[in-house]
């Protein structure tokens, strides 16, 4: 009897078109603060657990500051977020991708840095059942580029990790898959380069969801409707 196979899918910037409003809500929660940084440097945090994106970009401020006030980043974060909660999309193919999973039985869950909070409206628009084991930065002790989430979301699915295929956006998804010690696909719908989702431990690199519907074969999920 063949292992069962999972897909372990990232949420912002992987599913969901939503990573720039990530950076303007970043951003505004820094200017309340008086921590001024431009977008560029930001995105390139984008797929961290919030408490390190907060730490990171204190950091790029050359400006300590206290737990409180890191906390506080966080909590405007949030609202900000959630203010521009309503102009995010699914990605091109999102929906179909997990509608295809599901029908052919193949095992599929979301692990997202997002608190469930700022996830709820995502997982909406994608249809997620409540049956799907969703594993948010709530759940676990650490988030990316810790492996908490998708040892946390295999486990969910009872899949050994070994036998699960991360999709990501993100380096910081690639090295958490990397450390989890499963394969890592790489999508640039987040707006990371090829190469650097390949130097992070991407297998393969596709444009979108779309993209990887296109190419199942590819990472080893035969479809048979698929075929031509």
């Amino acid at each position: 009897m063949k292992p069962s196979r999972a897909f372990l899918f990232d949420l912002d910037g992987t599913l969901i078109d939503s990573v720039y409003q990530h950076v303007l809500a970043w951003r505004e929660a820094l200017e309340e603060v008086g921590m001024a940084l431009p977008a560029w440097i930001i995105h390139r945090r984008i797929g961290m657990s919030g408490g390190l994106i907060a730490a990171a970009l204190q950091r790029e401020t050359g400006r300590t500051v206290s737990k409180a006030v890191g906390e506080r980043i966080q909590k405007l974060h949030t609202q900000s977020y959630l203010k521009h909660v309503s102009e995010i999309r699914p990605l091109p193919g999102a929906r179909e991708l997990l509608t295809l999973l599901t029908r052919q039985s193949i095992l599929w869950t979301i692990a997202t840095s997002s608190s469930l909070e700022r996830a709820q409206h995502a997982l909406r628009l994608l249809h997620v059942s409540k049956m799907i084991p969703v594993v948010t930065r709530d759940s676990v002790a650490h988030g990316k580029p810790d492996p908490d989430l998708f040892l946390t979301a295999a486990k969910e699915l009872g899949v050994d990790i070994r036998h699960c295929i991360v999709v990501g956006d993100s380096v910081w998804d690639l090295l958490a898959a990397r450390r989890a010690g499963t394969l890592g696909v790489g999508v640039l719908s987040g707006g990371y380069g090829a190469d650097e989702l390949i130097q992070a431990g991407a297998y393969r690199v596709y444009n979108d969801p779309a993209d990887l519907l296109r190419h199942l074969d590819e990472v080893g999920i035969r479809i048979p409707s698929l075929v031509e």
